[in-house]
């Protein structure tokens, strides 16, 4: 899954942002309400975290754009504005939960898998492909009942072709969503770590589910037809 951090304080966004790599989500990094705004409209992520006293837009007129333009992507407000009068109003623009600081990380992810939980009402929280089973809120990932140990990255491989079974992804887009959007690497790295979940998820079984498109990508379909 894939989160957006919007957040000027350096220490605050590293934290968190190491954070939450290490609890395997792929997140982004925001430091002005602009970047945010502009990084939230052109990318699809599963999760906003974001701070109101940003440099530029604030973060309260991020929400109203964000909620204005129909965007339904979960949006927990992390500040240190801890007045009874802020929350009523970032609530009534569409935050889905308030965090104020100083927090304690483990309260945030908690926080965060309720979210991912609650929505949005499209999101399903176990995504199944043939026999391959992926729960979303734990990242747990079983094959005909097993149980298959992933690294992070090659579970946010896997739960990125799930989450769009039969449909070709292209290596390009592949990289960033799962990778950070500093990953400066060439795209044959995403050939490096489909031969490595292949090898968990694949090998052991008669039917292959991840397929290779020459020349475009790859995608995940049960399907030899498709």
């Amino acid at each position: 899954m894939r989160i957006l951090l919007v957040e000027d304080e350096r220490k605050v966004a590293e934290m968190v942002s190491r954070g939450l790599k290490a609890e395997r989500y792929a997140v982004d990094v925001a430091e002005n309400g602009g970047a945010g705004w502009a990084m939230a409209e052109a990318t699809k992520y599963d999760l906003v975290i974001l701070d109101l006293g940003l440099p530029g837009m604030d973060g309260s007129e991020v929400l109203r754009r964000i909620r204005a333009h129909d965007l339904r992507t979960p949006i927990l407000v992390l500040t240190a504005r801890d007045a009874t009068s802020s929350k009523v109003e970032n609530f009534e623009a569409g935050a889905d939960d308030y965090l104020t600081k100083p927090f304690a990380f483990a309260e945030l992810v908690v926080r965060i898998k309720a979210l991912l939980r609650r929505g949005p009402a499209n999101q399903e929280s176990v995504v199944r492909v043939a026999d391959l089973e992926i729960d979303r809120l734990s990242q747990q990932v079983r094959r005909g009942g097993h149980r298959i140990e992933l690294t992070p990255k090659e579970y946010g491989l896997l739960d990125y072709l799930a989450s769009h079974p039969g449909r070709v992804l292209s290596r390009t887009m592949i990289v960033e969503h799962v990778w950070d959007q500093s990953f400066e690497g060439l795209t044959n790295i995403v050939d490096v770590y489909v031969r490595h979940v292949r090898a968990k998820v694949d090998d052991m079984f008669p039917l292959k589910l991840i397929r290779t498109v020459r020349g475009v990508g790859y995608k995940l379909s049960e399907d030899e037809g498709q």
